[in-house]
């Protein structure tokens, strides 16, 4: 398995290296953002570990330029130095799949990368199913694509996941827990984070901010998607 890690704190590139290569993994180092791009270009890794302040390119426009310009749905974690919801947002709705915030212990870090390849590995939509369609809302799980009324919607691959599992239980509540265990792959997840991306996802898709006829929520059960 073979990851890139990408940061300018040398110190810490040498720590994670070396844990992360007594954990059985190959590790790909870069200092900076444009080589980060040049590795994950020459050796397409199976996980990015991605540091945000990055020198000569940081690594939020790093994320942006692999799942935009460049389509892969490799797995990305950023590491970001501050706990702020904007940067956490800011990443997530770039494509990256899940966070952690330093400083951080290796074993956080090594459970959070297995969550992530784990899901990517069993995500539902790489099964015989193609197309799930609720009203005028289908997504094609080939294309990794999100019509409404036949308009392409735009949405991050987590926004996805998570349109996703309410699609497939359209008319149901999904609780919280499996909504958030779902879409960043462990149970632990931040509920607020949830409730931004829900928000965002009703936005991109024009549906009423209050759910009717939308995504409805009900304070402490959870999601719900309405059938038409």
């Amino acid at each position: 398995m073979r990851v890139l890690l990408a940061d300018d704190d040398v110190d810490l590139l040498d720590l994670l290296t070396y844990a992360l290569q007594r954990e059985g993994y190959t590790v790909l180092a870069a200092v900076d953002g444009q080589q980060a791009v040049q590795r994950w270009e020459a050796d397409y890794p199976d996980l990015v570990l991605l540091d945000g302040n990055l020198p000569k390119l940081n690594g939020f426009e790093v994320c942006r330029r692999m799942r935009h310009d460049h389509d892969s749905r490799t797995p990305v974690i950023m590491l970001t130095a501050r706990d702020e919801e904007e940067d956490i947002v800011r990443g997530l709705q770039l494509g990256a799949d899940d966070y952690v915030t330093k400083p951080f212990s290796v074993k956080q870090l090594s459970a959070r990368m297995k969550a992530v390849l784990r899901r990517c590995q069993t995500d539902p939509y790489v099964q015989p199913v193609r197309e799930v369609r609720v009203g005028d809302l289908a997504l094609d799980l080939e294309a990794h694509q999100v019509t409404r009324a036949g308009a392409l919607v735009q949405l991050t691959p987590l926004e996805f996941r998570i349109l996703f599992m309410l699609a497939m239980n359209a008319g149901r509540f999904i609780p919280y827990s499996r909504l958030v265990e779902y879409a960043w792959g462990y149970d632990s997840g931040d509920s607020n984070l949830l409730k931004t991306h829900i928000s965002h996802i009703r936005t991109k898709l024009g549906l009423p901010p209050n759910g009717e006829g939308g995504i409805r929520a009900v304070p402490g059960v959870g999601y719900c998607l309405a059938k038409a």
